[in-house]
Parts: structure tokens; C-alpha cells; sequence
């Protein structure tokens, strides 16, 4: 792992850049860390690494976590089995719609 200051980051962004593909470079102002900069391999990870830190899905998480907590959870099969239903549903309804979005006439 890396360490370089915002001065030196300023200096030289593309080495650092380079840098993160071997692993994390931790930047640092007067001395203490205020970012890193992580290499992505993919989007997926991306997405990973922007929804990790999305106050907003911290907080539906969180609040699942309480309901779950507190009993209101479902069983495993349960939420698969309502999962496939809702996939059943977009999927029949997807079939009867044309490429312009009209659905097929019954008669």
C-alpha cells in the first residue's frame, strides 16, 4: 500500500493512478489519511464500492436489520419463492408487449 500526500498526488495523479492497480494509495493531508484511491476492475465493483457507502441504502439496510431483529423477518423459501412469483409476473409481461410497447390484440 501507497502513501502519498495531496501535494504529491497533485504532481504526479498518473503514477499514482498506476500505482492503484497494484493496491490502494492512501492520501494524506499534513500528515493524516483523507482518501484513498482504489483501483476498479469492473462496473460491478464500482457499483459495490458506491452502495457501500449510499446513506440512503445504509438506512433501508438498517432499518431491515430492526424489523428482522424484532421477528418481523420472513423465512428464506418464503422470500424466494415471492421473488419468483414478482420475476413470473414482469416475465408474462414482457411477452405480451411488442417492440413498440403495444400489447398483442386478444382477438
Amino acid at each position: 500500500m501507497k502513501t502519498a500526500s495531496v501535494t504529491e498526488m497533485g504532481s504526479d495523479f498518473a503514477g499514482y493512478l498506476k500505482a492503484s492497480e497494484q493496491g490502494p494509495v492512501v492520501v494524506t493531508r499534513n500528515g493524516k489519511p483523507v482518501a484513498v484511491l482504489l483501483r476498479t476492475g469492473n462496473p460491478d465493483d464500482l457499483e459495490r464500492l458506491l452502495m457501500g457507502h449510499s446513506p440512503k441504502l445504509q438506512s433501508i439496510l438498517e432499518a431491515a436489520r430492526k424489523r428482522f431483529r424484532a421477528g418481523e423477518g420472513i423465512p428464506h423459501d418464503a422470500f424466494w419463492k415471492e421473488v419468483e412469483a414478482e420475476n413470473a409476473v414482469r416475465l408474462k409481461k414482457r411477452s405480451g408487449a411488442r417492440k413498440n410497447g403495444r400489447t398483442k390484440d386478444p382477438s
